[in-house]
């Protein structure tokens, strides 16, 4: 037996997003999510269900499939909101969301630029930022770890994003899967001399592991990283495979804050894709 779902495909840095348009029970989403981001289907990195918002200041509600937070995924629900709304060139259109991961209101502005929407969006703060050096596969590894409410990232600087590197930062991402029960864990490789960035984004209710070309909650979480570390107001634009993501970020006694991240989203596709239930 086959399922419509309705679906809107989106391209925020080439972090390939799907947003379900239908209604379906929260027990089938990461069934959907699961066969909807497989090669077979519509592919994607991730996917996001639009639900009616809880509060009256949203225009929506973003639910993610493993309940987590994700910046992108924001910036392009609000791209199509505005879209909908009929929003004209290079006129700017204020977007207010709820979202899973966050109890605070996601604030996004949204500018149409021929047929590009740029957003920029006012990210969750973390609760807390440290760092540690910890003893993993026999050596000591110094991190960052940005701490949120039902997420964390951890930023790990390194020389070069080689082989070695990146299946050390799989096997960590698993073990701490395994030993947190967290929704969502990102490690951040970051090159600090080129502002270049490689995420990794699990997902342990899915058990969904990617290379994310392009990622806009770890972009916020390494300016919060920058600015704390550098005890003040920091701008950076974050290169990443997909292309770059801009990041501001200031911070006051160890606490961020300010924090927002800005980039382009394109809506590439829309239609019924159909699964087997």
């Amino acid at each position: 037996m086959k399922r419509e779902i309705d679906f809107v495909k989106f391209n925020p840095t080439q972090n390939m997003t799907i947003l379900v348009k239908t209604n379906h029970s929260a027990s089938e989403y990461k069934h959907i999510a699961s066969k909807m981001m497989s090669y077979d289907s519509v592919y994607a990195e991730q996917v996001g269900f639009i639900e009616q918002p809880n509060k009256q200041e949203a225009a929506a509600y973003l639910q993610m499939a493993g309940g987590e937070f994700c910046g992108n995924a924001c910036m392009a629900l609000a791209a199509f909101l505005a879209s909908e709304q009929g929003i004209h060139q290079n006129d700017v259109m204020e977007i207010v969301l709820e979202a899973s991961g966050t109890d605070q209101l996601v604030t996004c502005q949204v500018k149409k630029i021929k047929e590009e929407y740029f957003c920029q969006v006012a990210m969750p703060m973390p609760r807390k930022i440290e760092q540690q050096t910890v003893v993993y596969e026999g050596g000591d590894l110094n991190i960052a770890i940005v701490r949120y409410d039902d997420f964390f990232h951890i930023v790990i600087e390194v020389d070069q994003f080689d082989r070695a590197e990146k299946e050390r930062a799989q096997s960590l991402a698993k073990l701490l899967g395994i030993t947190l029960g967290a929704n969502l864990i990102g490690i951040l490789l970051f090159k600090s001399e080129s502002n270049e960035m490689a995420p990794l984004i699990y997902v342990p209710p899915l058990d969904s592991m990617i290379w994310e070309r392009g990622c806009g909650s770890g972009t916020a979480s390494l300016g919060a990283y920058l600015s704390w570390k550098n005890k003040g107001a920091i701008a950076a634009q974050v290169k990443q495979p997909g292309g770059t993501i801009h990041v501001t970020a200031d911070c006051y006694k160890d606490e961020v804050t300010s924090l927002k991240i800005e980039g382009s989203v394109g809506i590439v596709a829309q239609g019924k894709a159909f699964i087997s239930v």
